[in-house]
């Protein structure tokens, strides 16, 4: 039987706290976000989360819960994967060491829920699979405590992706414990003469190799003098090269493929991570830093982002301030200026932050699902 687990109540948090800093923990929130009809609940609900008025949290297969400070008991029951997805999910992870490492060590990485997806195992929650039930006189779906809940549950998320797993129906000690049986070889009845005859071997034909080792080497462009009638900056310009084409190749080997880049992608990247001039300007540079090829196009472009993404992003600026009057906001496509501070909304979904300087606007720092954790 799998036991749960108990997490002490949160403190209060400052206004402009963030919910769920890694992938996984904003993908839980998007699932409850996305099964709400009120933006106004989901607002008092990040507000609620804040103000330290939730008790502990139980986290157990299927569900977790709290109660909140009117003594309201609140629950989000979590879809549960079943006998034959749990099989599967784990023939998955036992067959990449890197997952194991991953989890063991706090991540969940893109790739493990990419396998997981290829044998049809929901691993992170979608549409439907949250259901949020709460004593309280709220029709809401969810209720402002029911929503404060899965605020809250992000910031576990984050620390420990075992939550999840836990939620899903089994904790970390019996899915380790699953994983070291699958890594035992059994031992099979011997009848007759010890090993296998020759003919029975060579007819089971070549058995596939295991799957690669993480490849952690790191490549470094040796120091190289340069000779009589070298240009100096044209074998710089070389060793950058050879350390961009190591570092492609490490990626094509972890990932099986590489991003597409145009040429003016391309020539940032290079100046970005490998310090070549290609004369692409240093705000460009300073972008592709922050946020690759999404931060280049954020600083370059602008777009008519759909207008429920903009109406949620506001409610979460109105959140972060509470009962405070929040700035006035100037906002033309994308491109929503407060005070000396522009917030870009980038078409993969997250909020890029840019500052004045000299007259113009600079990429300032990396991007968040929340555009109130840009405003601190």
């Amino acid at each position: 039987m799998t036991d749960p687990r108990g997490f002490a109540a949160f403190p209060p948090q400052r206004a402009g706290a963030r919910f769920a800093t890694t992938w996984w923990g904003r993908s839980w929130i998007k699932a409850m976000e996305d099964t709400s009809l009120d933006q106004t609940l989901l607002r008092r609900g990040r507000a609620y989360a804040k103000t330290g008025r939730l008790g502990p949290i139980t986290v157990s297969p299927g569900r977790i819960a709290a109660v909140a400070e009117d003594e309201y008991d609140t629950v989000v029951a979590v879809e549960q994967l079943n006998d034959a997805e749990w099989e599967r999910l784990l023939d998955q992870v036992a067959a990449r060491a890197g997952h194991i490492a991953a989890l063991l060590d706090r991540d969940m990485p893109h790739e493990l829920v990419a396998d997981a997806e290829d044998a049809a195992v929901p691993l992170l929650p979608s549409v439907g699979d949250l259901t949020p039930e709460c004593s309280c006189p709220d029709w809401g779906h969810p209720c402002v405590h029911a929503a404060a809940l899965c605020y809250q549950a992000s910031w576990l998320l984050d620390a420990d992706p075992f939550v999840l797993l836990l939620m899903r129906g089994r904790g970390e000690r019996e899915l380790i414990e699953a994983l070291q049986r699958r890594g035992t070889p059994r031992a099979e009845p011997s009848a007759g003469a010890a090993g296998t005859p020759a003919a029975e071997a060579f007819a089971a034909g070549v058995p596939p190799l295991p799957e690669p080792p993480p490849f952690e080497v790191v490549f470094t462009a040796p120091a190289l003098e340069p000779g009589p009638g070298v240009d100096v900056a044209a074998l710089a310009a070389l060793a950058a090269l050879a350390a961009s084409a190591a570092a492609r190749a490490r990626e094509l080997l972890l990932r099986g493929r590489l991003p597409d880049l145009t040429p003016r992608q391309d020539h940032v990247r290079l100046a970005a991570d490998h310090g070549l001039d290609a004369g692409v300007g240093a705000d460009a540079v300073e972008a592709w830093r922050y946020g690759g090829a999404d931060g280049l196009d954020v600083l370059e472009t602008s777009w008519s982002p759909p207008s429920h993404d903009l109406a949620r992003a506001q409610a979460r600026l109105e959140a972060a301030w509470e009962d405070a009057v929040p700035p006035a906001i100037r906002a033309w496509r994308n491109r929503w200026t407060l005070g000396d501070r522009q917030l870009r909304y980038g078409r993969d979904g997250r909020w890029y932050p840019f500052d004045r300087r000299g007259g113009e606007w600079w990429p300032a720092g990396p991007p968040e699902r929340d555009p109130a954790a840009l405003m601190g």
